[in-house]
């Protein structure tokens, strides 16, 4: 493997960071999105049981425990505070903290569509390079020996797969992430909403 890292040439290096950009982003989203992270049941079950009884206070002491764990809590929060508004004005609030939240779930991501549309560009300057090189080196010793083209045909080659096998699960990586967030974003809004009713009704 580290011979045809090697062979791959200077190109290879652009491209394993690359590699390893996507890898830790890949494992930070995994952790990050797990729905119990985003939209835990239970709680979401307990917090609305409080509002519809009209325990604002208890519900709102919930949601302060630890905010940064949950967008759910912190979207909920943001509407628990403004308990004893109008409708409108509660929503409103609701609705720009779920956009804040959006942008949260969202992070990285663009980082990791980046590393999937430039790795193949990557490889395909790397083939460039190595095509190169062997055109280079037929001009000065010709095609009499076909050992002395095998290093930039080899560099072409690594290269372009190095590429390739970088960007095609990042690619897949990063649709799957936007599915998830968009489930996810569904779910907190259908939950915001139903505080939001709740909250209205109490008061």
């Amino acid at each position: 493997m580290y011979d045809m890292l090697v062979k791959g040439g200077v190109v290879m290096i652009p491209i394993g960071i690359c590699s390893v950009l996507a890898l830790a982003i890949i494992i930070e989203r995994f952790w990050s999105l797990r729905s119990q992270q985003i939209v835990p049941q239970k709680e979401i079950m307990y917090i609305e049981s409080l509002v519809q009884r009209g325990r604002i206070s208890e519900a709102r002491e919930v949601c302060h425990a630890n905010p940064s764990n949950s967008s759910y809590r912190r979207i909920v929060l943001s509407g628990l505070e403004k308990a004893g508004e109008k409708r409108q004005v509660i929503k409103d609030v609701v609705e720009e903290s779920g956009r804040q939240e959006v942008v949260y779930l969202e992070r990285y991501l663009t980082m990791l569509g980046t590393i999937a549309s430039i790795t193949p560009l990557l490889g395909l300057l790397g083939t460039v390079m190595g095509m190169i090189k062997v055109f280079a080196t037929i001009s000065s010793f010709g095609v009499g020996d076909p050992s002395v083209l095998a290093s930039g045909i080899g560099e072409s080659l690594i290269t372009t797969a190095a590429g390739l096998s970088v960007a095609i699960p990042t690619v897949v990586f990063h649709r799957y992430f936007n599915r998830v967030i968009d489930r996810h974003v569904v779910s907190l809004e259908r939950s915001a909403l139903i505080i939001v009713e709740q909250i209205k009704s109490g008061h």
